[in-house]
């Protein structure tokens, strides 16, 4: 069965930068199309960035040039490095697979201080 694993949240100033890391076993990596949601209390869980099986990136506009998806066919894993930190981007953090069915990690706290 698939599992998701985040780490990488925590708490951290405005303007600094964190790294969040996911990763997928009880299947093969390579066929699912990869993305990272958020959802801040008391609004809805949004897309934050996907990355496709070739690579291909989409990412929110609130987070476009501070944020980068990457993958690692290899790890299994998916990368989320935020950079530029805004009070803003406070939320939990999910990472989500998608092949047909999709699957959600258990979330991380991402809490960044005025």
């Amino acid at each position: 069965q698939v599992q998701l694993v985040e780490s990488g949240g925590g708490l951290v100033q405005a303007g600094g930068s964190l790294r969040l890391s996911c990763k997928l076993s009880g299947s093969i990596f390579r066929f699912y199309n990869m993305g990272w949601y958020r959802q801040a209390p008391g609004k809805e869980r949004e897309l934050v960035a996907d990355i496709s099986t070739s690579g291909s990136t989409n990412y929110a506009g609130a987070v476009k040039g501070r944020f980068t998806i990457s993958r690692d066919n290899a790890k299994n894993t998916v990368d989320l490095q935020m950079n530029s930190l805004k009070p803003e981007d406070t939320a939990v953090y999910y990472c989500n697979a998608q092949w047909g069915s999709g699957y959600w990690g258990q979330g991380t706290q991402v809490t960044v201080s005025s």
